[in-house]
């Protein structure tokens, strides 16, 4: 009997062992596998970058790139021959022209059947050639749904252009400024059905606010925008907005609270008092200029050219005082009453209150921006915000301790000497 059982355990410990054995082949098998995959990538790594070098130095060999884009090298995305952005954008014919800025013209194109718009950098522009490096060396290591995508850049023969999806709705200005001004002059149906309801509002609201939560927190880098306006925000084909131009953006390291610039650039209406008195920015002065947004975008009227019977405030100052007056709702734009939640539109008001205060430390982040948008909790009261009182269409007045006179041009892109 005792022989018999041991016979019967014999079998057992064999197969155990013939299970250990299969186990470490196992693990061989995939440490073999992973380290090919390793090899596999390196190589690919390896031949893209040799790709790219030999383009390059085929580009300098026939003189259609200059010593100084020696940057083409270490760019982190796709490099496009001439050639083919003239052929996609009808050799930059004017038919295909869609906009110009401080960087110069950009035209719609048609690439490997795919939609485009092409950023041509002017020549004479000093500037456009600082935000050209500006967006190749950022833009590329961003990567959000509500920031425009890059598709590629082309440096040959002087020529520095960055390729971007087309977004075919246009800018977010046309939807809420432009239609206010066309309703003076009797709305045709077409344009009635251009305004944008509360819902798709709101819903750019937030949408704004995630990307800008990316830049600040979220992404490789942390950026701030620096030029965040309703005419820089783009709307694809189904509403959605994205922020493009990264042209003026700045990278803080991580426990950076701010920079100081003699050279203050960005949009009248937009920048911060800080900013534009002192030149100290800040990833608050972009939530400054998300709140001023954040107004336009529920009142349907421009910071810059807003007026008002009674006062001569601004947009600013005007939702300050019915805010304090407990009449928020006012702001709202009057063709939007039948579309809107009411607890939504005053939950806006007041955040956009809330992001505008004088003193950046008042500001919320994006991470609380974005919370309070859509949590129903009860907010902050906001404190007085940081606006101007317009004094002709050349000088504003800073409503702060220290007033300081800003000298401003009416161009999209603005170059403010801080006196």
């Amino acid at each position: 009997m005792e022989v018999g059982k041991s016979s019967n355990k014999s079998p057992k410990f064999g197969d155990d062992s013939l299970e250990q054995s299969n186990g470490k082949k196992g693990k061989t098998l995939i440490r073999i596998l992973a380290t090919s995959v390793g090899v596999i990538l390196a190589i690919l790594s390896m031949l893209i970058y040799h790709r790219r070098r030999k383009k390059v130095l085929e580009l300098k060999k026939k003189g259609r790139l200059g010593h100084s884009d020696d940057c083409a090298e270490e760019l982190e995305i796709p490099l496009f021959d001439l050639s083919t952005i003239e052929k996609a954008t009808n050799n930059f014919s004017i038919d295909v022209k869609i906009g110009e800025g401080g960087f110069g013209p950009v035209y719609k194109g048609m690439l490997e059947g795919q939609e485009i718009a092409v950023k041509r950098l002017s020549r004479t522009s000093t500037q456009g050639e600082h935000e050209f490096m500006n967006e190749v060396l950022y833009i590329a290591k961003l990567q959000h749904r509500n920031l425009v995508k890059i598709i590629g850049c082309c440096i040959e023969g002087g020529e520095k252009m960055l390729i971007y999806e087309y977004l075919p709705n246009g800018s977010l200005d046309s939807f809420i400024f432009d239609i206010l001004l066309m309703a003076k002059q009797n709305l045709t149906d077409d344009t009635q059905n251009k305004v944008l309801d509360w819902p798709k509002r709101f819903h750019i609201i937030n949408s704004i606010a995630r990307g800008l939560l990316y830049l600040h927190q979220d992404s490789q880098l942390r950026i701030i925008h620096r030029d965040l306006k309703a005419n820089n925000i783009l709307l694809d084909k189904d509403m959605n907005p994205k922020i493009p131009d990264f042209g003026l953006a700045k990278i803080c390291e991580e426990d950076d609270i701010g920079a100081k610039t003699n050279r203050v650039v960005g949009t009248y209406g937009y920048l911060s008092p800080e900013y534009a008195s002192h030149g100290l920015y800040s990833v608050k002065s972009d939530v400054f200029s998300f709140g001023i947004l954040v107004l336009e975008i529920v009142s349907g009227k421009s910071n810059r050219r807003f007026s008002h019977p009674d006062h001569s405030l601004n947009l600013l100052g005007h939702a300050w005082k019915i805010y304090k007056e407990g009449r928020s709702i006012e702001l709202l734009d009057e063709r939007l009453s039948d579309t809107c939640s009411r607890s939504e539109v005053v939950r806006s008001i007041c955040v956009g209150l809330l992001c505008v205060q004088q003193c950046p430390e008042d500001r919320p982040s994006m991470s609380s921006v974005v919370f309070m948008l859509n949590n129903e909790g009860v907010l902050p009261q906001a404190k007085q915000p940081g606006f101007y009182i317009e004094r002709n269409t050349k000088e504003v007045e800073f409503s702060s301790n220290q007033h300081a006179n800003v000298t401003v041009s009416e161009t999209p892109i603005t170059i403010l000497d801080v006196r």
